[in-house]
Order: structure tokens, then sequence, then C-alpha cells
């Protein structure tokens, strides 16, 4: 039960409509017990409440001119004996401010100033003394107008960042999601294609199938994991367990040795990096090793790792057929880019001299 009535009374519409009703009562009862000490008929003043009745019907931009109206009139009207009319005027001027759709409200407040300043004046021109009252409530409801519409304002405003977060943050798994699904299933997809066709010319294709099988199943256990993720997004993308540096070589280059290309990997000891900045490494060199068994048509492929003072730089390079003209942005290619940049890195693609193509990464060290 509280905890309702506190979400009821932050909610800006809620409070709105309380403050609406407390305004309509306030109008009702002042306006409708005056019968003399105005300057015009009692009769005239009681108008303001079937008008200010019908005002709810029209369109804002409307509603608030007719607001504005009868405050000014409620103003104008008041005297030095009927100075509770001011509170009726206040009443009105804050409800024409709620209303203006403008983004700096100015009808309400006008016409309660412009109401005021004729009872001064005719208060002066009478000699029955300063009257300034009225001028005191216009302004009081214009404020808390103007502090209601700001509170709305704002908590709109919450609303709308709070919902643009979270839909940057489901962008954002599913552009992890999409670089683990291209990396991971592409990499084992490929690593079955090249066994598949290097094993029609073995002496043993036996072995070949029992490649092409392991790789397989891996493909369907990460897989797995990676739909678990659509189902749940909660869930965080595991896909077997973190790689190490080391399985560069053992998980990556020997699988395409085993098909007759040479790959050399030199790994630092002392690279530098954390979990997360070897993770985004082993991804990378499983991109770049991936296209040169698609692309490259090469011999000879080399992984290096090294560490030059607060950078570990990643390349990957091969002697085969070098990069096209125009290097075509995909999703390997992509994914290396956003990876680099994640981590405050970078990556660049390029020819190499004597023909073949170079994948450089550069990646922060970890902070000791």
């Amino acid at each position: 039960m509280v905890t309702a009535i506190g979400q009821w009374v932050r909610s800006p519409e809620a409070v709105r409509r309380l403050a609406y009703a407390a305004t309509a009562l306030t109008v009702t009862a002042v306006v409708g017990t005056i019968d003399e000490n105005v300057l015009v008929p009692a009769g005239w003043v009681w108008l303001v409440l079937p008008a200010a009745l019908t005002a709810m019907a029209l369109p804002p931009g409307q509603r608030t001119v007719v607001f504005a109206a009868c405050a000014g009139f409620v103003a104008l009207v008041s005297t030095g004996e009927s100075v509770h009319l001011g509170l009726a005027a206040a009443g009105l001027v804050f409800v024409s401010t709620c209303e203006d759709p403008a983004r700096r409200p100015w009808r309400g407040w006008a016409a309660g100033v412009a109401g005021a300043a004729v009872a001064f004046t005719i208060a002066l021109l009478n000699r029955r003394g300063v009257y300034a009252q009225p001028f005191a409530f216009v302004a009081a409801g214009y404020l808390l107008a103007v502090l209601l519409r700001s509170w709305s304002r704002g908590n709109a405003l919450t609303r709308e960042t709070t919902a643009l977060r979270d839909q940057a943050a489901w962008l954002e798994q599913r552009t992890n999601l999409a670089r683990e699904l291209h990396d991971v299933v592409g990499h084992h997809v490929t690593a079955m294609v090249v066994q598949a066709e290097a094993g029609q010319f073995a002496s043993d294709p036996a072995v070949a199938l029992r490649a092409i099988a392991t790789s397989g199943r891996t493909a369907l256990r990460e897989l797995d994991t990676l739909v678990v993720h659509l189902r749940d997004p909660d869930a965080p993308i595991l896909v077997s367990a973190p790689p190490r540096l080391s399985d560069i070589d053992e998980l990556l280059a020997e699988p395409l040795r085993q098909q007759g290309l040479a790959v050399h990997v030199r790994v630092d000891a002392d690279a530098g990096l954390d979990e997360v900045g070897a993770l985004a490494a082993y991804r990378i060199a499983q991109e770049a090793i991936t296209n040169i068994a698609r692309h490259a048509n090469a011999t000879t492929a080399w992984v290096e790792l090294t560490r030059a003072g607060g950078q570990a730089r990643l390349r990957v390079s091969d002697n085969g057929i070098g990069p096209p003209q125009a290097v075509a942005r995909g999703s390997g290619l992509l994914g290396i880019e956003e990876r680099a940049r994640a981590l405050g890195g970078s990556s660049h693609v390029s020819g190499r001299p004597g023909g073949g193509t170079v994948l450089e990464a550069i990646l922060p060290v970890a902070k000791p």
C-alpha cells in the first residue's frame, strides 16, 4: 500500500490530476461564495465556473486561452475587500500555464498580470490605496505551474533516456552475438570445408572424416550456447572455456598444418594482455586464419603476437594472392575492428611485400 502510494506520488501525471482537483475545489469555493465587494455584479464572476468547465473539452491551445482570460478577469474585478479572489486567479493561471502547449508558456501569466494591473490602477484612481496582492497570486500560480512542467519534462526525459539505454544495451548484445556466431561457428565450418577438400586426396580419408566430425560437434555445442543466449538475453555469451593465447597454435594453426598449409606462430610469453584482451587477440587471430584458409590461396602463414611498451601487436600475414583493390568490410573484418576498438585499439589490413596480405591489430596492454 505504501509502495503504491509512493509510486503514485512520483508520477507527474498523477500529481497534475491531484493539483487540478485541488484547484477546481479552490476556484469553486472562492468564486461561488462571492456576492459583493467586486467591481462587477457577482453573477458575472460566477460565469467563470461554466467557462472553465467548458474549456476542459477544448484542445490544449484553446483551453489555455480560456483559462488565461478567466484568470485575467478574476484578477481585474477583485478589490481590497475581496482579496481572496486572488486564490482563484492563481489557480486559473496555474491551469492555463500547465495546459499551454508552447515551450515557453506566457498566456496565463500575461493575462493575470494585465488583470492585476487594471485592478491596481482602478484602486489608485478610486483612492483605495495600493492594491498589489493580485500580482503575488499570479506569480505564485505561474511559478507552481512552471515547477510542475519542469518536473514532468524531466521525468519524461528520464524515461526516454532509460528506454534508449535499454535499446543500446540490446543492440550491443545482438552485435556481440553476431560477432561470436561469425567467429566461432564460421571458423569451424571453414575448417570442415578445408578438411573435406583435403580428405579427397588423402591416403586415409577416415582421418579427415574424424576431424570433420570433431569440428562439427564443437560447432554444434557452441552454437547451442549462442541459441541459449537468444532465448535468455541475460545469459552470458560463453563458448566453451575461455581460450588461451597458446591455443592460437594448438587449436587454430594445427588444423591448417594438417591440410598442408605451413603456419608459423610466435607469441610472447608476456604479451601483457588480461583475459578480455587475450580473448580479443584470439578471436582476431581466429578470423584472420579463417580468412587465409578461405580466400588467400596461400602456402605459408605467420602469426606473431609481441609486446611493445604499452601495446600488444598482433600481426597475421600470408604469402597468398593478397588483398583485393577495394577491401570489403564484411562481418569478419568488421568484427575485428569492433573488437580492437572496444579495447581502445585499432586494426589495419594491407598488402605484404613480396605478395600476400597482412592484418595488424594493436591492443592496449593491461594496466598493472
